[in-house]
């Protein structure tokens, strides 16, 4: 801490007072020159922010605006070409630190976790060993095997799950291969179990499709984010389908760094939609602030964010999340939906 401290007074008396010093210093220095320059607080951890949490509902569920991400639990990591970045994010979270950041939540307003199946035993053990009350927003994987799609739901219910969606990459799949009746079975079965059902996807070719075709989801949850960050993939490159197709990889023209490929776009088909719209990806892993993130999200129609965060990251987001909230409120074109 002291060794910080003494970079943080560095940088503020020296590199202040110095002219063109500031070019020299790298990225993170200058976005840490930048955020003494503006008075920006250096905790781990902001006060608490007393304003209520905002919350929407999806059928009977009351749910927090705000929701936690599960990539950083399972440690799935978009992180470019920074190939450590997984195996650094699973020794952090260790389960201990999991019940921790999940009730760190818990006390900040945030009442649900957006998980893969790979991480519904740990989220388990924190509803029964821990007295949790986190409710989990779960994806399944659609298929042409309506017993495995049951087994499934039965299995990830049994264990906590609240509601259910399709995964996005899975569904894109299924999109791409004309199999929305796969898509549409998947939501039957899952309204079956009695729980609220989302289509998930990384291409917008998806949601489309399923409302025309009325697939029958009550919500959907799609990714969402500007393009004015340095990494995103160039225009010229951004191809349907760049997520999945070997070429684009092989090619190079994909760089896992972008998975909204037309943000106007997305707005104005969400604007005809009559359902909730739960937003990931809403930072590019970790590409653009929460405060330019979580305002762009909102204000262009989201209903929800999700978001992944670890423990220190909590409180600060949470603050983040609620300036952008209560600032936006009902100046947007599209309706709250939930």
């Amino acid at each position: 801490m002291a060794d910080k401290n003494d970079r943080r007074e560095f940088l503020a008396r020296t590199v202040l007072g110095t002219a063109g010093a500031a070019a020299a210093l790298s990225l993170e220095e200058r976005i840490l020159l930048a955020a003494l320059q503006e008075g920006a607080p250096q905790k781990s951890q902001a006060p608490a922010d007393d304003r209520p949490m905002p919350y929407g509902q999806i059928g009977k569920l009351k749910i927090s605006r705000m929701i936690i991400g599960g990539n950083l639990i399972g440690g799935w990591a978009h992180s470019r070409d920074l190939l450590y970045v997984s195996r650094l994010f699973k020794a952090y979270n260790t389960d201990e630190k999991v019940f921790e950041t999940l009730a760190l939540c818990e006390s900040h307003g945030i009442n649900t976790v957006q998980l893969d199946p790979a991480c519904i035993n740990v989220f388990h053990r924190y509803l029964t060993e821990r007295g949790g009350k986190m409710q989990a927003l779960v994806c399944i994987h659609p298929d042409a095997d309506a017993g495995k799609v049951k087994s499934q739901i039965e299995d990830l219910l049994s264990k906590g799950a609240t509601f259910l969606y399709t995964h996005g990459e899975a569904t894109d799949r299924q999109t791409m291969a004309g199999r929305l009746d796969i898509l549409a079975k998947t939501i039957e079965l899952i309204k079956q179990a009695g729980v609220p059902a989302g289509i998930g996807s990384h291409s917008l070719e998806t949601p489309m499709q399923c409302e025309a075709q009325n697939v029958g989801a009550d919500f959907y949850v799609k990714t969402f984010h500007h393009d004015q960050y340095w990494s995103a993939t160039t225009p010229e490159n951004r191809q349907e389908w760049c997520w999945y197709l070997p070429q684009g990889h092989e090619a190079g023209s994909y760089h896992d760094n972008m998975w909204c490929l037309d943000w106007k776009k997305t707005a104005e088909f969400f604007k005809t939609v009559k359902k909730p719209w739960i937003a990931f990806k809403v930072l590019a892993a970790g590409a653009i602030h929460p405060r330019m993130g979580f305002p762009f999200a909102l204000r262009n129609g989201a209903d929800f964010v999700i978001v992944g965060m670890f423990d220190f990251q909590v409180a600060e987001d949470v603050a983040m999340f609620k300036d952008a909230y209560y600032k936006v409120g009902n100046q947007r074109e599209r309706e709250w939906y939930a």
